[in-house]
């Protein structure tokens, strides 16, 4: 792994533990075994290593879902297998980009940014999911999916890794309702 990586590498366990704007640089810094000279070198500032960690965190993530995209399984069912695998190896502290976003709101718009283009983008593969799911597109469905992986994010930070089983199941009844139609 070369010094960048094992910075961001570093970094991210920092941040997943302590934080974005709690923690110190030296804290940062110390975990990564790098000098503050090699953090500015290869991100510019603290922000440009907080901006690299979120762009690893959310590549890594993206691509845990489309390793999951096996043929016979459940478009929107493996979205929530993947969420528990990623809590199991990662832990369950709610989502970092979003408590990234949280942190520098008034502080940073180019983290904001970043999140918000993140969060689209796992929202369209959401859509894209439930496209494959009914053979048509429906928005609705596809917000109510995200809301309920958003919330097993955080839910199971308080109340452990089951819950994310209860909300596919609720994502897997309202998928069922939407191919029978209206009653």
């Amino acid at each position: 792994m070369n010094k960048r990586n094992e910075m961001i590498a570093g970094a991210s366990q920092v941040f997943e533990a302590g934080g974005f704007r709690g923690v110190g640089i030296d804290r940062v810094i110390a975990a990564c075994g790098a000098s503050t000279r090699t953090l500015y070198k290869h991100f510019g500032s603290r922000d440009g290593l907080v901006l690299a960690v979120l762009e690893a965190r959310h590549g890594t993530f993206m691509r845990q879902l489309s390793d999951s995209e096996a043929p016979d399984a459940d478009p929107v069912g493996s979205l929530f297998d993947t969420l528990n695998g990623w809590i199991e190896e990662h832990g369950a502290r709610g989502c970092m980009l979003l408590r990234a976003r949280s942190e520098y709101g008034q502080g940073n718009a180019e983290i904001v940014c970043l999140v918000d283009r993140q969060k689209r983008e796992f929202r369209e593969e959401i859509a894209t999911r439930v496209t494959n799911a009914l053979g048509h597109d429906d928005p609705a469905l596809s917000t109510q999916i995200w809301v309920l992986f958003e919330g097993a994010t955080a839910a199971a930070s308080i109340t452990g890794v089951p819950v994310i089983e209860y909300a596919k199941v609720a994502a897997l009844s309202l998928v069922a309702a939407a191919k029978t139609g209206p009653s």
